[in-house]
């Protein structure tokens, strides 16, 4: 007879603590892969929540002005007429002679509402002493020598910053109305704070033509914190850094220029 073939060895088994080992190894892996995936979900649920609080902290005042200027900043043949117009000051160029892109675009704007008819008198407001010189100076000499009457131009030279230009225009000039003339990225916050001085301000943007997009997004970023400033001042009602007499300059030249 042929012999059987021998069966083949089974493998020997393994001993209970190793099986029991690989048992709660596998349980626990099982079990801690979800736990780390909710863990995960949550942190990314609280980072995103906690994104989200920041952006609204950091843009509420942005949202105030906003929603205070609502409807304020219009195209200049929508704009109401007013006896003034209040031009921004800004940087000049190196030599201190010309008007940079920003300012050169506000300075021809206004320009523009004077010959129209629609101001009798401009408030040119900025810094006498700025870190890029004399603002006011260039501003005043650009206006005349592209057609505006120097008997219309009234220059304070203590507009250090937005809400002294307001509060100013308001305590020592005594503008009640005024068209507001400079970039829409500057002009919801300048008509807040005039607004809120007592001045019933419009926005007129003047665009922004040759200027670099560079310095566009620069700006609009820089006034998301100018926002906070803006904020803070009204809210305190603060006086401006220099105080000035009430001066009659402005209403004389109104007067002058009217029919």
């Amino acid at each position: 007879m042929a012999a059987e073939p021998e069966a083949a060895p089974r493998p020997a088994a393994r001993p209970w603590y190793r099986r029991r080992w690989v048992m709660i190894a596998t349980l626990g892996l099982s079990r801690r892969l979800p736990d780390d995936r909710r863990r995960r979900r949550r942190a990314l649920r609280r980072l995103a929540v906690a994104a989200v609080v920041s952006v609204a902290v950091l843009l509420a005042p942005t949202a105030w002005i906003r929603a205070e200027s609502s409807g304020r900043v219009v195209p200049a043949g929508r704009a109401p007429s007013a006896d003034v117009a209040i031009v921004f000051g800004a940087q000049i160029a190196p030599g201190g002679k010309d008007p940079m892109s920003f300012l050169r675009n506000r300075l021809d704007a206004a320009a523009a509402l004077v010959s129209s008819g629609k101001v009798k008198a401009l408030l040119i407001s900025g810094d006498a002493h700025g870190g890029s010189g004399n603002e006011v100076k260039v501003m005043s000499d650009y206006l005349a020598a592209h057609g505006v009457d120097p008997s219309r131009i009234v220059v304070d030279p203590y507009g250090l910053d937005t809400y002294d230009t307001c509060r100013r225009a308001h305590d020592v000039y005594g503008v009640n109305r005024a068209l507001l003339v400079s970039q829409d990225i500057h002009l919801y916050r300048a008509v807040t704070l005039c607004r809120r001085v007592g001045v019933d301000a419009w926005g007129v943007p003047s665009g922004c033509h040759g200027c670099q997009m560079v310095t566009i997004w620069f700006n609009a970023a820089r006034d998301v914190g100018a926002a906070w400033k803006a904020a803070w001042d009204a809210l305190r009602h603060r006086r401006p850094a220099v105080q000035s007499p009430p001066d009659p300059s402005l209403r004389q030249a109104v007067a002058a220029h009217s029919a």
